[in-house]
């Protein structure tokens, strides 16, 4: 079977990993953080941030980026956004010729405002790059929760090779040729995700998550298709599918990281409590200044970034959004 090397130990690597070694894949995992990975060794289980699912198989830690990557048919990047470029940087010179990789982190490099492929393309052949995207909770894929997701590549050979290694009767992979629009809208998501979040801590209901995905939805939508990504690719696993999951799960790092700011809680306290990256605290600041500099408007975004930087009350924020001017559902969705 194959070689697959995580860079990263993460919730949802780790469970991805489980896909892997439950089909007789060598599974050879590294972090810089090598006390997490001696924990994780010594219990058979990342008992730091995906407790309760056992790690069966063939599994070896590793203690440098040349050991986990050097005989590596697959490469998977499970570490937050804002790490990827350190990460790719140090790997590649280990990088097999013939190697595929793939990158799990759902967000946009600040500063640069790029996306993961973008960041991955400066140092690698994105040819044999995948963007991989979806509805997919580490914490119920990890006990083979039937979960979906999409895979896009510049060549479809690729996405193809990683769609057969993964697909189980757990696991299902749809093709997607619109990396740009994937991308985006898993970024976009987990900024909704925190203003959920956001919404439920404060105490709004149903009705209020109902109508702030909904017009949110739309809003990400504008500014994936000003930036080149196709509408479609919003409304499907990687955007709406993801959406759905992320904006209204307990599971999610985001709405749990949102909700407590929401409760009253400082941005950096909340970040604290969560024990692990909420990514769209990060994204929330790029979707900023992209709307700046792109015209797109987008007030619920905006009010979400506005939260999250102490620059007005979630209450003014709801009212600012609710007393908006009387306009057509057509010029908003």
């Amino acid at each position: 079977m194959k070689t697959v090397a995580f860079i990263g130990g993460g919730s949802f690597g780790t469970a991805l990993s489980t896909v892997l070694a439950g089909k007789g894949c060598r599974i050879n995992m590294y972090d810089i953080d090598q006390d997490h990975l001696a924990r994780m060794a010594a219990d058979m289980e990342n008992k730091d941030y995906l407790p309760g699912v056992k790690l069966t198989g063939d599994y070896h830690f590793c203690k440098t980026n040349e050991e986990a990557l050097k005989d590596a048919e697959f490469i998977v990047f499970a570490l937050p956004a804002q790490h990827v470029r350190s990460a790719i940087k140090a790997a590649v010179p280990y990088i097999r010729e013939d190697a595929i990789v793939t990158c799990i982190s759902k967000g946009l490099e600040q500063k640069t405002h790029k996306r993961m492929s973008e960041v991955i393309g400066e140092y690698f052949d994105l040819d044999r790059y995948v963007c991989m995207s979806g509805p997919s909770h580490a914490e119920e894929l990890g006990i083979g929760v039937p979960t979906v997701v999409a895979m896009s590549s510049k060549k479809e050979e690729s996405a193809i090779a990683l769609a057969e290694l993964l697909s189980t009767n757990k696991f299902r992979v749809y093709l997607n040729d619109d990396m740009q629009g994937m991308e985006l809208a898993a970024s976009l998501k987990n900024v909704l995700a925190v203003g959920s979040g956001i919404a439920n801590g404060a105490g709004y209901g149903d009705n209020t998550l109902a109508a702030m995905l909904t017009i949110g939805c739309a809003e990400a939508t504008a500014l994936g298709v000003v930036m080149g990504a196709r509408p479609s690719t919003f409304f499907g696993l990687a955007g709406i599918g993801d959406m759905i999951v992320t904006c209204t799960s307990i599971h999610s790092r985001n709405f749990r990281c949102g909700r407590l700011i929401g409760q009253g809680k400082k941005p950096e306290d909340a970040i604290k409590e969560i024990g692990m990256v909420s990514e769209g605290m990060y994204t929330a600041e790029v979707v900023h200044e992209l709307a700046e500099q792109t015209g797109v408007e987008m007030p619920i975004f905006n009010a979400i970034y506005d939260v999250i930087n102490g620059n007005i009350t979630v209450k003014d924020a709801m009212d600012d959004l609710m007393l908006r001017p009387i306009g057509y559902e057509r010029d908003y969705l």
